[in-house]
């Protein structure tokens, strides 16, 4: 198990424009090769976006995105045309494919935090595609299939215990709270990257929000 914790992400962003960013991975001008990707997984952004901040639109192309809210609204517009209002709770999934172009800004008039994830795709090319999942519960999976990838949400209350599935890659960030797994103590923005995963339990010291990422490489 690798753990990362959340001071030792990259900075990035425009903080003169209301956008701050925090980068798990290797990412633009933070080259890092010993960092490019953890199984499919080649991306966990946390964006702070000021009211009224956001990105213009940009293209993505042969990437699977995506998103879950930490506070606030984001706001989502592609070329496919879409355009939706991610709340917390809420899963989203842009299927770039072989491109599609996006917009996302905060048209809130609080603040706004989200976690971005990108994970690669088993084989490039296709037509793009959008799913929002409204306040996904616990117990419902949310299954990438083109990356080999199950995204679990777990909320567990103090104290409680929850079990983390058995997978070849599994990526444990801390959303909220602070949970004790194999012997550390994960803080919010944390992560741990775990090979050939079995038998691990997580047990919340505070209530907590977990991100899991089952991959199977």
């Amino acid at each position: 198990m690798d753990v990362r914790r959340a001071a030792e992400r990259y900075p990035g962003g425009d903080p003169a424009a209301g956008i701050e960013t925090r980068h798990a991975f290797s990412f633009g001008p933070h080259y890092d090769p010993d960092n490019l990707a953890f199984g499919p997984l080649i991306a966990c952004n946390e964006e702070r976006l000021a009211p009224g901040a956001g990105f213009g639109e940009h293209p993505h192309s042969h990437t699977e995105i995506v998103t879950w809210v930490i506070e606030g609204e984001l706001t989502h517009r592609d070329s496919a045309g879409h355009e939706t209002t991610v709340r917390p709770g809420d899963v989203q999934h842009l299927r770039a494919a072989a491109g599609v172009r996006h917009v996302e800004r905060n048209d809130g008039e609080g603040p706004l935090a989200f976690l971005q994830m990108w994970l690669t795709p088993r084989e490039p090319g296709g037509d793009p595609s959008y799913a929002i999942v409204p306040g996904i519960a616990d117990a419902t999976p949310y299954a990438v299939p083109a990356a080999g990838a199950t995204l679990h949400v777990r909320r567990p209350a103090e104290g409680a215990r929850t079990a983390l599935p058995d997978a070849p890659y599994l990526y444990v960030h801390v959303v909220r709270g602070e949970v004790r797994l194999a012997g550390e103590q994960l803080h919010p923005g944390d992560a741990a990257r775990i090979t050939g995963a079995r038998g691990l339990t997580a047990v919340a010291t505070t209530r907590a929000e977990l991100l899991v990422w089952e991959m199977t490489g």
